[in-house]
């Protein structure tokens, strides 16, 4: 789905509304795809998640559950696939770790995840793109662009 046409129209629309718009996307369409598409794997989700627990409440799913899924994607990085999937394991992996050292356990979580979050401001994944990435991918995207376009992409157009 990444790389059919209507992932390239959502990410289109994404990066710049109005570059979208100018090359002929209908953005408000894109968008409402979408967030029917996203609900549907959320829908789906939460039905294999009842059918595996047998029943479901409203305390099993609370507040601190939805900040832990932010904190994965934020571990991982952002714009990527891989990112949310390392960014669950690190989390997960520092949960079980410090909660057997400590009563502090969210404590020194909270700060374990801060320095993660400075260290590597584009999460985890990007990191790991930008210091071991392939440079020969990159001269070959901006050959393939014509200086104009790459004056317009600077500009924002």
């Amino acid at each position: 789905m990444l790389f059919s046409p209507l992932g390239y129209a959502m990410r289109a629309s994404r990066d710049s509304v109005l570059r979208a718009e100018a090359i002929g996307i209908d953005v408000k369409r894109v968008q409402w795809a979408a967030f029917v598409i996203a609900s549907l794997f959320c829908g789906l989700a939460g039905s294999l998640y009842a059918f595996s627990k047998g029943t479901i409440s409203p305390e099993v799913i609370s507040v601190s559950r939805s900040v832990d899924g932010l904190v994965m994607v934020l571990l991982g990085g952002l714009q990527t696939l891989t990112g949310p999937i390392v960014g669950a394991a690190v989390f997960t992996w520092l949960q079980d770790t410090v909660a057997r050292q400590t009563d502090y356990w969210q404590a020194l979580l909270g700060f374990a995840i801060l320095l993660l979050v400075i260290a590597f401001p584009q999460g985890i994944v990007g990191f790991i793109r930008e210091r071991f990435g392939d440079d020969s991918a990159d001269q070959a995207e901006q050959t393939a662009v014509s200086p104009s376009q790459r004056t317009a992409i600077k500009e924002g157009l």
